[in-house]
């Protein structure tokens, strides 16, 4: 651990206030901290400038310190950025989020998505009565709080009886989903999930593959696996719940769920939703989310989400403006382009040196997942070897977030980077990865010991 690296770790359990962040998840030559990011570059301590494909852990959208959407922050900023009632901007946001999707009736503001998501649970207890939450194992990461971390490895903290009230399902199988639900008839109170990862919906009948493009060639009205999902949801009077944390704005303006169409009960955007600032969205129909309400009488409240600065104006601005931007649905496409150019250029080069099964990049162009792989496992030790040689050719790619700032320029950089590391990393996977003494690996977020 270098220096830096262990005098953030004496201060901040995990040396960062997320995970993701934490030095466990980069190669030994990135580094430990960064002063300043522009468009799609972040620069270090001594001046060091790299190309990012990390983006704020995917919560920038458009490029770092975008002028037009610091010009709304900074406005909300002088007015106030957080009034004894709620402000001008609120109402603002709220209306538009409500008119540009169709199956919003209602929203609550949060910091992060994970407190967002924990709060469509706990209406959907609420509504239904009952107790257990079904959630998309295939999915990384919903929430810190105990109902879903208690379903994963990480257990140490998290009552058993919590942990006992999730189950998970898979993916594209929906008949895994109706297992669980004919085992816990009765007693599920919601379903959580993505509308997509690595892949789009099955569509009933339809075996091609994805088309890998914006303006999608498959026609999602037929029946598919979501809209299975849904139709299951409903006649078991479960609550139908669709995480757009990360999947909001990248795969369409609207989201996942209208490139899907599907109208989920209730929906979380987070991360891109303003560019880098700090807001989620909770929204949805308003017979479930009124619950939260204080002006029915008689009725029985549900605690929602309550948080001083839930509604903060400064990222209240920033989201305002962010979905101004991508309204047109330009900059998305932009992305999509994007996405779809390095996977192009980056698959032909590991085919072209022959270790396609063992770096490859796959999903959607708008979200690239980059496979690591050694005798068809993930090998952490081939993820830290690419890093390390990408961090020697300034850029920073601990993952593939793409944002409207790059463009072909970057895709030429991207592009002659891996044409230099890929025959590189072919003669130590020939010699064997073993042998490689590492001063650091990359390790998973979740797992049982550090």
């Amino acid at each position: 651990m270098k220096k830096l690296d262990k005098i953030l770790n004496n201060l901040i359990p995990g040396g960062a206030h997320t995970y993701s962040r934490g030095y466990d998840q980069f190669s030994y030559n990135t580094p430990s901290i960064l002063k300043k990011g522009k468009g799609c570059y972040v620069f270090d301590n001594k001046g060091n400038k790299y190309l990012d494909y990390g983006m704020g852990l995917r919560s920038v959208i458009i490029g770092y310190a975008d002028s037009s959407v610091n010009k709304k922050v900074i406005q909300q900023v002088n007015n106030g950025n957080t009034l004894t009632r709620p402000s001008n901007i609120e109402l603002e946001l709220a209306s538009r989020i409500v008119k540009t999707f169709s199956y919003i009736d209602m929203v609550k503001f949060a910091k992060n998505s994970s407190n967002a998501v924990t709060a469509a649970t706990k209406l959907a207890r609420a509504y239904t009565g009952k107790k257990i939450i079904i959630r998309c194992f295939d999915h990384p990461f919903f929430s810190f709080d105990d109902w879903f971390v208690g379903s994963t490895i990480v257990t140490k903290g998290v009552p058993e009886e919590i942990s006992n009230l999730t189950k998970t399902f898979k993916y594209n199988d929906i008949e895994s989903l109706k297992k669980k639900i004919n085992r816990y008839k009765g007693k599920i109170a919601c379903v959580v999930m993505e509308a997509s990862t690595f892949e789009c919906p099955r569509i009933e009948g339809d075996s091609t593959p994805c088309c890998q493009k914006y303006d999608c060639e498959k026609n999602y009205n037929k029946n598919h696996f979501l809209k299975d999902v849904q139709k299951i949801c409903r006649k078991n009077n479960i609550v139908f719940i669709i995480d757009e944390t990360i999947t909001g704005f990248r795969w369409h303006f609207k989201g996942a769920c209208f490139k899907y169409k599907i109208k989920p009960d209730l929906v979380i955007f987070g991360k891109a939703i303003a560019n880098g600032f700090s807001l989620a969205v909770l929204g949805g129909n308003k017979r479930i989310m009124s619950l939260g309400s204080i002006d029915k009488k008689k009725m029985e409240r549900v605690f929602l989400l309550s948080s001083t600065h839930g509604a903060e104006m400064s990222s209240l601005g920033a989201a305002n403006q962010t979905i101004k931007m991508l309204s047109s649905g330009k900059k998305i496409k932009g992305i999509w382009k994007h996405g779809s150019k390095i996977m192009k250029n980056i698959n032909s080069i590991s085919r072209k040196n022959g270790i396609e099964k063992n770096i490859w990049l796959y999903g959607l162009p708008c979200s690239p997942y980059l496979l690591t792989n050694i005798n068809n496992q993930n090998s952490f030790k081939l993820k830290t070897l690419l890093q390390q040689e990408l961090i020697k050719n300034k850029i920073l790619m601990p993952w593939i977030s793409i944002v409207s700032s790059h463009g072909d320029k970057e895709v030429k950089i991207l592009t002659r980077a891996f044409e230099k590391i890929i025959p590189k990393l072919k003669k130590i996977i020939d010699r064997d990865i073993n042998k490689i003494k590492f001063k650091n690996i990359i390790k998973p977020v979740f797992r049982k010991y550090n």
